[in-house]
């Protein structure tokens, strides 16, 4: 036998065809179990490691799972990545991400042209690029597997994963509501983003079910960055009577707002209580740290990408995934209401 052991010894230690160890290699489901249990017996014994090259010949595609984004958040896409690593370790499979500009106007055949040079296993599609159906189609037209990621429902639950945001922000509203809080404030998320406003629209549904005021003026724009965050902290605290709490649609933002109220020698959460959304990092690492939405982005990549690869013997993987509220020191009862 030769040093390095082929699917030749293989297949004539296990006393099979080299066509039945390649289905065993290749997870044919066209096999009986006790042949497919002797196979890779062998193929343990033997310490045989499967060419990936070859594999993907046979297959027709690589083993390779892809990732488009186009997102301003850049702990978001590494959040995102590292779920992905978690469901690939251990496998064959390796991870491939691709920034795409959802302005441009060859976006659509920029994708196209990607998936077909790649001949990618499956991909995963991050928001807001998600919420295009032609982009699914696209993938449909190739025969490429996808899941799309969300802040509602998309597709079918095989091809997507979803947070509940919109739920999510209204039981963050009610909380500062608990608190005492009825002027709150509100950093919105960037226009084409549907987490944006199912998050604006949780806000728009608390104030109204608690009967609290929701005019213009406690509404500022934000683009999900920290500079953002700052320029709608400014421009809500410098309102005539500014807001006893803020809410803004991500971590980054808040954090925006954190410097912003040090600024102007606001004390939080003395005089303003702020409240995020992601749970990244960030959160816990500013002072005070912050009090915020625990979005379960890491589970729901590594669902996804579960979705994609389909390991034998695997649970089905939920399609929807619920956010928690994570109660720190930057929210408090307003200091006139104490």
């Amino acid at each position: 036998m030769s040093k390095t052991p082929t699917i030749n010894d293989v297949a004539r230690t296990a006393g099979v065809s080299k066509k039945t160890v390649s289905r065993v290699i290749n997870r044919s489901p066209l096999l009986k179990e006790g042949t497919r249990e002797k196979v890779e017996a062998v193929i343990a014994e033997l310490g045989y490691v499967p060419n990936p090259q070859a594999r993907a010949l046979a297959l027709r595609r690589n083993f390779l799972v892809g990732l488009l984004y186009d997102n301003p958040n850049a702990q978001t896409v590494l959040n995102f990545q590292e779920g992905v690593l978690d469901a690939i370790r251990d496998t064959e499979f390796a991870l491939v991400v691709r920034p795409v500009d959802r302005h441009s106007p060859t976006v659509l055949d920029d994708i196209r042209d990607f998936l077909e040079k790649q001949r990618l296993f499956g991909v995963m599609i991050l928001p807001p690029i998600s919420e295009r159906d032609e982009i699914a189609e696209i993938c449909r037209e190739l025969k490429c597997e996808y899941v799309r990621m969300g802040s509602a429902e998309l597709d079918s639950p095989d091809h997507m994963v979803e947070s509940n945001d919109k739920e999510a922000v209204l039981r963050a509203i009610d909380h500062l509501v608990l608190q005492g809080h009825r002027r709150i404030g509100f950093i919105t998320g960037p226009d084409g983003f549907r987490s944006a406003r199912e998050r604006y629209e949780g806000f728009l549904d608390a104030m109204a079910n608690n009967g609290l005021d929701c005019n213009g003026e406690l509404i500022a724009k934000g683009e999900y960055t920290f500079e953002s965050g700052k320029r709608a902290a400014a421009e809500l605290l410098r309102a005539k009577v500014r807001p006893t709490a803020i809410f803004a649609s991500n971590d980054e933002m808040a954090a925006g707002a954190l410097h912003v109220a040090e600024e102007l020698d606001l004390h939080v959460p003395r005089d303003l209580s702020l409240f995020g959304f992601d749970d990244s990092p960030t959160a816990a690492h500013v002072w005070p740290p912050l009090t915020t939405v625990r979005w379960p982005i890491r589970a729901m990549a590594k669902a996804a990408a579960l979705k994609l690869i389909n390991p034998p013997g695997m649970e089905p993987q939920p399609h929807r995934f619920l956010s928690d509220l994570v109660l720190r020191s930057s929210v408090a009862p307003p200091r006139d209401e104490k």
